[in-house]
């Protein structure tokens, strides 16, 4: 089984940084952003390889995915062990590369892995979010397997007032995560069975308050459906589109999830957010910041 991120993107929100650096290698402490989501995709057990989906714009992200035995030795020889570690382990990751050549949108993105992953089921993980326990593929991977693999999305409560900027599903809770149907059917953990994608509805319209946050376990039946499917929304070709057509032949599920559990780097100010929190939740990062602000830092982390 693999795993795709797309990454094709221009980042063009990080402008001028992104000129220069990929915004998925922008750092989160020591590490790219797009690290920790290769990492978080490898965790649910049976996924063997990631594909990234790249522009040829951006060669520098294949580059940071290869083994660099020049640093590892430099490194070493200056005594810097956890450093080369570091660079070798980056360098290792099992991934490998497809590239999109034009921007048609998710779905065409996905689409174009389809070589690679072949007629196995996938996941989709976007690649401006991450999750840092790495659990919430390995959750959706459980509730496929006690569907018969099933396609499953993760899903996050929102509220009432801000419907109309997602996608909402539709549908019925049928389980919780650990068996028992929950009794707020909103909650994390519960299961949802998936009858309808609904983009953006007026608040009197939503059948729930469920948005999905970007990662997605899907069968091979959508490269087949993405294949033949037709400009969507912004005249591009829209996974979700893809997706409702699957729901006509395939079952659907769909896990609730704190939508705190991950980590956005989508903007400046949430990437900056997500290093300081990053930074707060690291022994040794949290040392030195206090050590650095002295004072002043007692009121910060209070806060």
């Amino acid at each position: 089984m693999k795993a795709v991120i797309p990454a094709a993107g221009l980042g063009t929100r990080f402008l001028p940084s992104t000129k220069g650096t990929p915004k998925e290698l922008l750092p989160v402490l020591t590490k790219p952003v797009i690290q920790y989501v290769v990492e978080e995709a490898l965790e649910p057990t049976g996924v063997d390889g990631v594909v990234i989906v790249n522009s040829r714009e951006k060669p520098q992200i294949e580059s940071y995915f290869k083994v660099d035995s020049g640093l590892e030795d430099q490194l070493r020889d200056r005594g810097k062990q956890a450093e080369a570690d570091a660079v070798h382990a980056a360098g290792s990751l099992p991934v490998s590369f497809v590239y999109q050549d034009e921007p048609r949108g998710l779905g065409h993105a996905v689409l174009c892995a389809a070589d690679v992953t072949r007629d196995e089921s996938f996941f989709v993980l976007l690649g401006d979010y991450f999750v840092p326990d790495r659990q919430m593929c390995v959750n959706m991977k459980r509730v496929s397997d006690a569907h018969g693999g099933a396609s499953v999305i993760a899903v996050a409560p929102v509220p009432a007032d801000q419907v109309s900027r997602y996608g909402i599903i539709a549908g019925s809770c049928v389980e919780g995560l650990s068996g028992e149907v929950p009794a707020d059917e909103e909650s994390v953990g519960a299961v949802w069975k998936v009858s309808g994608l609904v983009e953006k509805p007026a608040v009197q319209d939503a059948p729930s308050h469920l948005f999905i946050v970007g990662r997605y376990l899907l069968s091979a039946r959508i490269m087949d459906l993405l294949a033949t499917q037709g400009a969507g929304a912004g005249g591009e070709i829209q996974l979700t589109d893809a997706m409702q057509r699957l729901l006509a032949e395939e079952d659907m599920y769909a896990l609730v999830v704190d939508p705190e559990e991950g980590c956005d780097t989508g903007t400046p100010a949430a990437w900056a957010a997500t290093n300081a929190r990053m930074a707060l939740t690291d022994a040794s990062v949290r040392e030195a910041f206090v050590e650095a602000l002295g004072p002043k830092a007692v009121g910060l982390l209070s806060e």
